[in-house]
């Protein structure tokens, strides 16, 4: 856009905010997965996704929702191996 009324030209520069769909992605499934810890074959496979997609992200901008999805997938991998070992102590 310009301005004419001082000779002068304004320049307006539009920003579009940064976005980190696979950081959003492995966000998302690695908190299925957490709360889905109960379903075994189901679980792993969104675990196995959710932390691929998050360290995918990690090397993308904005990090927030990948750090946060590789944190839970690895929270999430401690809550299933303690579940399978409680379940394995059963038998």
């Amino acid at each position: 856009m310009e301005n004419q009324t001082n000779g002068t030209q304004r320049q307006v520069i539009v920003q579009t905010p940064a976005h980190n769909g696979l950081g959003t992605a492995g966000f998302v499934l690695a908190l299925v997965a957490f709360f889905l810890s109960w379903v075994p074959v189901v679980n792993w496979i969104l675990w196995i996704l959710g932390v691929i997609f998050s360290l995918i992200g990690l090397t993308r901008r904005p990090k927030g929702l990948a750090i946060a999805g590789t944190v839970i997938s690895f929270i999430g991998i401690i809550l299933i191996l303690i579940l399978g070992a409680s379940i394995a102590a059963l038998f």
